[in-house]
């Protein structure tokens, strides 16, 4: 029998002891995607099925195409989780950070037991750290790690975890995409995936507000550089006047990344305090799109990476496409060398 991550295994049976006897708050970022939701999700159900008392938290909720993963699973209310006296003892989940939940969560669990995630960026914050940066998904590390010590994952684990890679892996395109991802996809319809239910609830049930924001993000993209970068801008008040949600976003800027000669791509989200909030995706990991975003205070993975600019925000758009450049000169130097 494969063993899917044979330097993470043996330590999260040190992450069950650390854990031992304790409720648990599994803790996730904002505008929480699917495999943050679906990492949480079989990380509670598992602990629950161990005797854990067990709650889920996020700083905004379950979006809506993702709840079919969180219908037997507490999500707690955040307000509600801040209040709470209860020493529960936080586990967080595809946090590049300890601050990617914001600073409220992060204050409200300060010395984090543990932590499992795949971003580049993560130097470890928990007690116990689960990080591969090589896998697609923080699903993915969970479910290795899982099968490799023969936990028990029942047909919601199952369920969350194929999300969480499904949508980590771009539907199995993204370069992280690997075998071990798809071997481990076919091991979670075993124990009771649907990866038709997963494409109906992730990809087939979509507003018109949604379609009406995709309409309004497809007319914005301007390309820069060449061609080879685009850009899409979502101006403040675009969420009222469409009828979507931030949620909504989710998705639109691959329709940018997918254009013919674009290697670089970016949505740009401008918030009504003058803030500004980007996602930025690269067809090479040359790019090192996580680099990028780290200069203006974010960060990710070497193709997906994403930035939330709440200051010095003068000349940000002339600055951003500078530094997606910048990664363009990455790009070439590697194809020349």
């Amino acid at each position: 029998m494969a063993v899917y991550f044979p330097a993470l295994s043996p330590r999260f049976p040190e992450l069950l002891t650390a854990l031992s006897g304790r409720p648990v708050a599994v803790c996730g970022h904002a505008r929480p995607d699917g495999d943050c939701i679906g990492a949480q999700v079989a990380l509670a159900r598992v602990l629950g099925s161990l005797g854990h008392e067990v709650v889920c938290v996020n700083p905004d909720p379950v979006p809506r195409r993702l709840e079919y993963l969180a219908r037997s699973t507490p999500f707690r209310p955040f307000e509600e989780a801040l209040r709470c006296t209860r020493e529960w003892a936080a586990v967080f989940v595809d946090c590049a950070d300890h601050a990617r939940g914001g600073e409220r969560l992060k204050a409200r669990f300060p010395a984090p037991v543990g932590v499992v995630d795949h971003h580049l960026s993560n130097a470890g914050f928990g007690a116990v750290n689960l990080i591969d940066t090589g896998a697609a998904a923080t699903c993915e590390i969970l479910a290795g790690v899982l099968i490799d010590g023969g936990h028990a994952i029942d047909g919601d684990a199952a369920r969350a975890l194929y999300a969480g890679i499904l949508t980590d892996t771009g539907q199995f395109r993204f370069g992280a995409t690997s075998r071990r991802c798809f071997e481990l996809a076919g091991e979670l319809v075993a124990r009771g995936a649907s990866p038709a239910e997963a494409g109906f609830e992730l990809y087939e049930r979509e507003t018109i507000g949604k379609l009406r924001l995709l309409r309004e993000f497809l007319a914005s993209l301007r390309l820069e550089c060449g061609g080879r970068v685009c850009v899409g801008t979502l101006p403040a008040g675009i969420f009222a006047a469409t009828g979507a949600t931030a949620e909504d976003t989710e998705g639109l800027v691959d329709y940018a990344r997918c254009m013919d000669g674009v290697e670089i791509a970016a949505l740009v989200e401008e918030r009504a305090d003058g803030t500004f909030k980007a996602s930025l995706r690269a067809k090479d990991k040359a790019a090192r799109v996580d680099r990028i975003a780290a200069g203006f205070g974010g960060g990710g993975h070497a193709c997906a990476a994403g930035l939330h600019l709440k200051r010095d925000t003068a000349g940000f758009h002339a600055r951003l496409v500078s530094a997606m450049a910048e990664g363009l000169a990455r790009v070439d130097a590697g194809r020349s060398s």
